[in-house]
Parts: structure tokens; C-alpha cells; sequence
């Protein structure tokens, strides 16, 4: 791992360099966290440790790595953690919001928001949805909406929704709040207590494995039923085997899927990281990487699309260089005709000059 990380080089800053260069060791210039995220060395012991327990007959308690990955997101995000529900898929968990909405509700999205974000508003044909520009959702809220759903960072640009004003908006007309921070958390300080619902999936920002997702609830469990309930998902998991499960957890995890398990073993310790590095040191090391990169292709006669204050830099008319890139080493994403680049914390500055580099000749 070549190159400087930036920020200040002692104190804190110092103990960031060496847990990063501890755990991670790329073989490419990779800039692909927006699609998905190196794992830990910690991370990739533990799921084999996990895997050769099984192999061996002695399985693992890998049910106790689910509740810990659990407390840890909601450390993470500032929620107890019995707000929390553990399953595998945004777009499960938007489901389950969906089928709690009665008919004729209206749902208020962005347009070209992550399909995991809304198709299942659209599924249901008795539901009003309708779709406006990221920068006019917050106005757009009205009485009668009765939820507004939206990612917290657009995947294909890296455009950051205004939050704050969404939710006091939401909250002025009585309607509920849906955040998709998948390109968000394990970056951007996230307080999920500002919101009804906060989903999120593991393999990105929070360099976990596939299959870890996460869903925020209110104190008061939102009004969801739990349609996709399995045995996980009763008070005494133990005694939900058989027949319809008796008596739901009384806290988030009645909207437990069952878990990837090897998964979720793997999370338990990526998530320890991020909490380790702090989330407020990784946005600074981010964004100083993005900005550095901006700021090249400036220098290039090259203009990303608008996203300030955020780690996704997309260039558009230079996706077709991608196949390029990626032969020389480079990691890179083309999205519509669109250069996408993501600088996460394994990331340096030796990172941006050779994308610089290369796009230059």
C-alpha cells in the first residue's frame, strides 16, 4: 500500500495508518468501494476459522457474531441496538415497509434512486408513488404523503441528500421517513434516530462480506408486520421451530431474516474496525482523497458531475476508459457512460495521481 494517507501525521492519524496497513494489502489500485468493499485481513481469519469449524464437526457459535455485528451497527449509527433487525437485503427490508402501508398511500421517492430503494412501492399497484428530483424532495413532501423513501448518497453520482431538511419536512406533514445509507455508513456520520426506518446493506462503506443488511426501526416497531418471520425472529428463537412462530421478539429482531451466518461472522469484525478508526476520521481521509481528485481532473479539462462533500466522484463521457483502467491495474466503475470513482480508507494519494495518470495519456 503505497503512498500517504492524509490528515495530520501523528497521534490519531498515526494509529489510523497502522490499522489500515494492517489489515489491508490490495494488489490493484482499487477504487470500487461504491460497489463493494475490501475485506480486513481480521475478517477474512475469522470466516475461515468459521468455515474450518464447520468442516471439522465443531461449528462455531455464529449466532453470537450476528448480535455482535448487530450492537456494533447501532453503536455505528447511535441507536440501541434493539432498534435493530438483522437480515440480508435492502430490498427486503424496503418490501417489508411497503406491505405496512395501507392502499392509496403516497410514497415520495428520487428520481433514479437505487432500485432497491423503490421498486417494491411500485410492485404494489394501490400505492401512489410518485418520483421528483433529489434536490426537490424535501419541498415536495405535502399532507397526505405518507412516506418518503430515499438513499442518503446516490450510488451512480455520489450526491448527498439533504437529511436534515428531509426529515423535518416529513415530520411538518406526519409522514414517515425511509433511508437507504448503504453508501453511507462506514463514511458519513449517520444519526438514525433521525429517521422512521434505516436500511443498509454491509459490503460497501462498512468492508463487510455480502449478504449482512441492517434495518433501524422505531422504539415503537413502525407499525411493520413481520411477513417475512422465521424461526429467528421469535422471543425464544428455540421454541419457533414448528408451526407459525407464537411470540415475535419484542424488539427489532421480529424482523430478523435468517442470517448468512459465515457472513455475519466476517461483519462482526469489520464493523469492530470501522468503530476502531471512528467514523468522523475515516469521512476526513475520504473526502481529502476526492477533493484531491477533483481537483486533478480539473487540471485535465475534466468535469465531475456536482457531489460536494462526499467520497463518489463520477465523471461523465469517461466510463468507456473503465475496461482500460482496469488493465492497468485500476479499479474503477463505468455507470451510464460514467467514471466512477470511490475513495475509501485503504485508499492514498499514490491512488489518485495514478488515476490521474493513466487518464491523462
Amino acid at each position: 500500500m503505497d503512498g500517504d494517507f492524509t490528515g495530520p501525521q501523528s497521534g490519531p492519524m498515526e494509529t489510523f495508518k497502522r490499522l489500515v496497513r494492517t489489515e489491508f494489502g490490495p494488489k490493484s489500485t482499487y477504487l470500487n468501494t461504491a460497489s463493494t468493499g475490501l475485506l480486513p485481513a481480521r475478517t477474512v481469519d475469522a470466516i475461515r476459522a468459521a468455515v474450518e469449524s464447520v468442516a471439522a464437526g465443531q461449528p462455531l457459535d455464529m449466532f453470537a457474531d450476528v448480535q455482535a455485528a448487530r450492537a456494533s451497527f447501532a453503536r455505528l449509527t447511535g441507536v440501541p441496538d434493539r432498534r435493530v433487525a438483522a437480515g440480508a437485503s435492502v430490498a427486503v427490508y424496503t418490501g417489508l415497509i411497503a406491505a405496512s402501508l395501507p392502499a392509496g398511500a403516497e410514497v415520495l421517492t428520487a428520481e433514479a434512486d437505487f432500485s432497491s430503494v423503490v421498486t417494491a412501492f411500485h410492485v404494489r399497484e394501490d400505492l401512489k408513488v410518485r418520483t421528483v428530483p433529489l434536490a426537490r424532495v424535501a419541498e415536495s413532501v405535502r399532507p397526505g404523503t405518507a412516506l418518503v423513501a430515499v438513499s442518503a448518497v446516490q450510488p451512480a453520482d455520489g450526491r448527498v441528500a439533504d437529511l436534515p431538511a428531509i426529515s423535518e419536512a416529513a415530520r411538518t406533514h406526519g409522514a414517515r421517513t425511509y433511508v437507504d445509507a448503504s453508501q453511507a455508513v462506514g463514511w458519513l456520520p449517520l444519526d438514525a434516530d433521525a429517521y422512521d426506518y434505516v436500511a443498509s446493506v454491509a459490503f460497501k462503506w462498512l468492508v463487510s462480506p455480502r449478504g449482512v443488511t441492517f434495518l433501524v426501526v422505531p422504539e415503537d416497531l413502525g407499525g411493520l408486520t413481520p411477513v417475512f418471520a422465521g424461526w429467528v425472529a421469535g422471543e425464544h428463537p428455540g421454541d419457533s421451530d414448528y408451526g407459525p412462530v407464537k411470540e415475535f421478539a419484542h424488539s427489532a429482531r421480529r424482523f430478523d431474516v435468517s442470517p448468512s451466518l459465515f457472513s455475519y461472522v466476517g461483519a462482526r469484525h469489520s464493523l469492530a474496525l470501522i468503530e476502531e478508526l471512528g467514523v468522523e476520521a475515516v469521512q476526513a481521509h475520504d473526502l481529502a482523497l476526492a477533493d484531491r481528485f477533483r481537483a486533478g481532473l480539473d487540471s485535465l479539462g475534466a468535469a465531475p458531475l456536482p457531489a460536494p462533500g462526499a467520497p463518489i466522484v463520477s465523471v461523465p463521457g469517461l466510463g468507456h476508459r473503465q475496461p482500460e483502467l482496469s488493465r492497468a491495474g485500476i479499479e474503477v466503475s463505468d455507470r451510464a457512460g460514467n467514471l466512477r470513482a470511490a475513495f475509501h480508507l485503504y485508499n492514498t494519494t499514490a491512488d489518485v495521481d495514478r488515476l490521474l495518470d493513466v487518464l491523462s495519456g
